[in-house]
C-alpha cells in the first residue's frame, strides 16, 4: 500500500500547557523531552536514551494529547499510523505496511505514535491457528522496535496493556499510566476550556470522575446550549 496512505494526516500543534498530567506523570514527560533534546550529548557519556515509550490507561484521558505535546516539544514532526489501512487480512501484507511506516520515522528521525497498540501488539495465544498468524506479525514488530533508531521517537498507546504481547511490553522502557483525571485536575482543564467564552457561560455545573474528553464533550454541549439561547434572544428583541 502507498505511504501516505499509512499515516493519518493530522496537523495539529499541541502544546505540553494543553497537556493536563498528575505530577508523577509530568516529571516522567519532562525528563523523557530532556533526554530527547540531548541524545547526542548523553550518547557520549554511554547513557542510554529511553525511545520507546507506552501510554496506557484510561480511554480519553490524554494519551494522543500528550503524544503531540512531545513531538512538538522536542521539535520533531509526528507520524500517526492509520491502523484501519495498515492492518490487512494477510499477515504478511501488514507486516510490510508497518516496516514502511518504520522505515519512514527512522528516516525522518521523527516521532513515531501507534494508538491502539493491543490491536496489532497481542499476545500470541496457544492457539494452534493463531499462533503462526500472530507470531510472525509480533516477531515483525519487536524487530522494528528493537532496530528502531536512538534520534527517534516511539510512542505507543492502549486501553488494554493486559493482552499485549509479554514480549513487546519488555521493548518499553518507560511505561506511563494514565487514570482518570482528579477533581482538581479536572477543575483545571475546565478553566483551560471555558476561558474564552463570556463570564455568564463560564459558570457551568462541573461533573467529575470523568475522562477529559467526556468533560470537553460535556462543557462544549452546555456552552452551544447557552450560547444559541442568547442568540435567539437577541433574535427575538431585533
Amino acid at each position: 500500500m502507498e505511504l501516505h496512505n499509512l499515516l493519518i494526516n493530522d496537523k495539529e500543534i499541541v502544546s505540553l500547557d494543553d497537556v493536563f498530567l498528575n505530577q508523577y506523570n509530568q516529571k516522567s514527560i519532562q525528563q523523557l523531552i530532556k533526554e530527547n533534546k540531548y541524545v547526542a550529548e548523553l550518547t557520549k557519556y554511554g547513557l542510554p536514551v529511553n525511545n520507546k515509550i507506552l501510554l496506557q490507561g484510561n480511554s480519553g484521558c490524554g494519551k494522543t494529547t500528550t503524544a503531540k505535546a512531545i513531538a512538538n516539544a522536542i521539535g520533531k514532526s509526528i507520524l500517526i499510523l492509520n491502523l484501519s489501512n495498515v492492518v490487512c487480512s494477510r499477515i504478511g501484507e501488514t507486516s510490510q505496511n508497518l516496516k514502511q511506516v518504520f522505515d519512514k520515522a527512522a528516516r525522518d528521525n521523527s516521532v513515531l505514535f501507534l494508538d491502539e497498540f493491543d490491536q496489532i501488539g497481542k499476545a500470541r495465544g496457544n492457539d494452534e491457528k493463531d499462533v503462526g498468524e500472530m507470531r510472525r506479525l509480533v516477531n515483525t514488530i519487536i524487530q522494528l522496535i528493537d532496530y528502531f533508531p536512538k534520534n527517534a521517537l516511539l510512542i505507543c498507546a492502549t486501553n488494554h496493556p493486559e493482552i499485549i504481547d509479554i514480549a513487546l511490553m519488555r521493548r518499553f522502557q518507560l511505561r506511563i499510566n494514565f487514570e482518570m483525571p482528579s477533581k482538581e485536575i479536572l477543575d483545571t482543564y475546565y478553566d483551560k476550556l471555558l476561558a474564552s467564552f463570556p463570564l455568564e457561560m463560564q459558570l457551568i455545573e462541573r461533573k467529575y470522575n470523568i475522562s477529559f474528553a467526556e468533560a470537553k464533550d460535556y462543557t462544549f454541549t452546555i456552552v452551544k446550549a447557552a450560547l444559541i439561547e442568547k442568540l435567539e434572544k437577541e433574535e427575538l428583541l431585533d
